[in-house]
C-alpha cells in the first residue's frame, strides 16, 4: 500500500516509520520538515511527572507509550544505523517552597493511585542525588521511570532515512472521488500525489477539503543553555514547582540544558520576554548554578492542543485518517500514536484506546459536518 503523510513533525515521521516497517511505501509532504513543535520540544518521557488530575484515559496512554520507547528507539537504530539520544536517567520533581510542597504531595497522591513510580525524598536526599539543587528547597519526588529523548535526534535520523520520500511543498487540498473517498492530495506547485491512504499529521495546519481539527495553539517559550566546563550541572531531569508554577531543566548528552516551558494562549508566535525571564528566575531558584550558563537559543512554538489534552486519531473517510492534537505530549506519545494510526490506516481491528482519541468525540467535528463541508 502507498500512503501520503502530510506533516513531518515527530508524529508524521514516526507514523511513516511504523508504516514503512510494515512494508508500505510512503510519501511525506511538508515544506519545513521537523521545524514545528518537535523542534522546540524538550523530549521528557514523563508519564508520572506529567500527570495531572482529571485526565482519565490519557494516564494509561502516556504510561503505555513510555514502556514502548526502548523498543521504538532500538527499531530506529536497527533500520537506520543511528541511535536517537535516549537517556534513562530519572526525573526529580522539586518543590521550591513549603507552599509548593502541598502541590508536590498532591501529585504523589495521584501518581500512587495510578500505580506510577514516585518516591518522596527529603530535601537533603534530593541534594545528595543532585548537588546543584538549592539548599533551601522544600521537598522532592523521584520518578525513576520518567526518562528523556532528544526529539531533534529522532527527527534528524528519520528525515535522513526518508530523504528520498520527502516532498518539500505545502499540501493545499485533499482530492476525493465521486464516492467522497480521498484518493490524492494537491501540493502548492499543483502536483497531484495519488495514494491509497492519506494521513494528516498537520498539527495546527489546515488543508482544503477537510474540516479543521478542533485544536488551538498553545505557545511555549523554550531556552537552550550551555553548562559551564567540567561536570554536568545536573544529571537528571529537574521539574520544579515554584510559586505553583512549573519549570523544567532537561540535561543533554553534550552538557547543554533545555529550560522550559511557558504556556501562552495569546496568539503571539514570537518569544515573550516576560515569559523567558520568569522561566530563568524560577529555574535559578531551584538550580542557582544556571547563572553561570551561556545562552544557546531561545525559541517559541505552538503546540496543537485539544480541550481534553488527548490527541485526535481517527478515520475521516475510507481514504483519509487524521493524527494530530497531541498537545504537549507529542514526543512521549509518538510510539503509541504512530502504532494506533498505522493500525487504523491498515483497517486492523480497532484498539480500545481509539475510542478515547476519536476526533468525533467533539460535537463540532461530526461526520455530518464533514460531509457537508466536502460536498
Amino acid at each position: 500500500m502507498h500512503v501520503n503523510i502530510v506533516g513531518a513533525g515527530i508524529i508524521g515521521l514516526a507514523t511513516a516509520f511504523e508504516l514503512s516497517s510494515r512494508g508500505h511505501t510512503v510519501c511525506i509532504i511538508d515544506p519545513s520538515p521537523g521545524q514545528g513543535a518537535s523542534h522546540a520540544a524538550a523530549g521528557m518521557l514523563a508519564p508520572a511527572a506529567e500527570t495531572v488530575w482529571g485526565q482519565g484515559p490519557l494516564h494509561q496512554m502516556l504510561a503505555a507509550s513510555n514502556k514502548s520507547y526502548p523498543d521504538f528507539v532500538n527499531r530506529i537504530q536497527a533500520i537506520s544505523g543511528q541511535r536517537p539520544d535516549y537517556l534513562t536517567s530519572s526525573t526529580l520533581v522539586v518543590a521550591a517552597e513549603p507552599a509548593d510542597r502541598e502541590a508536590l504531595h498532591e501529585l504523589v497522591e495521584l501518581q500512587t493511585s495510578l500505580g506510577l513510580s514516585a518516591q518522596k525524598l527529603l530535601p537533603s536526599q534530593a541534594r545528595n542525588l543532585e548537588p546543584a539543587l538549592a539548599r533551601n528547597i522544600a521537598g522532592a519526588v523521584l520518578c525513576e521511570d520518567d526518562h528523556q529523548i532528544d526529539p531533534r535526534s529522532v527527527v534528524r535520523i528519520l528525515l535522513e532515512y526518508f530523504q528520498s520520500d520527502l516532498v518539500l511543498e505545502q499540501c493545499v487540498e485533499v482530492i476525493k472521488d465521486d464516492k467522497n473517498q480521498t484518493t490524492a492530495v494537491l501540493t502548492s506547485s499543483g502536483t497531484r500525489l495519488e495514494a491509497e491512504q492519506t494521513i494528516l499529521c498537520t498539527a495546527l495546519g489546515t488543508v482544503r477539503g477537510v474540516q479543521p481539527a478542533p485544536v488551538r495553539p498553545v505557545y511555549g517559550d523554550i531556552l537552550r543553555i550551555q553548562g559551564p566546563p567540567g561536570p554536568a550541572l545536573v544529571t537528571r531531569i529537574i521539574r520544579g514547582i515554584v510559586h505553583r508554577e512549573n519549570v523544567y531543566l532537561v540535561p543533554r548528552k553534550d552538557g547543554s540544558l533545555v529550560l522550559g516551558a511557558s504556556v501562552r494562549e495569546d496568539g503571539n508566535p514570537q518569544v515573550n520576554v516576560g515569559a523567558m525571564y520568569n522561566l530563568l528566575d524560577n529555574a535559578r531558584r531551584l538550580v542557582p548554578g544556571i547563572s553561570d550558563c551561556s545562552l544557546n537559543e531561545v525559541i517559541a512554538r505552538a503546540r496543537p492542543a485539544t480541550a481534553d489534552d488527548r490527541p485526535l486519531i481517527g478515520r475521516i473517510d475510507p481514504g483519509l485518517v487524521i493524527s494530530t492534537g497531541y498537545s504537549r505530549h507529542g514526543v512521549l506519545l509518538s510510539p503509541l500514536g504512530s502504532t494506533l494510526t498505522a493500525d487504523l490506516t491498515e483497517n486492523l481491528p480497532a484498539s480500545a484506546m481509539l475510542k478515547d482519541v476519536d476526533p468525533h468525540r467533539f460535537p463540532t467535528y461530526s461526520s455530518d459536518t464533514l460531509l457537508e463541508q466536502s460536498s
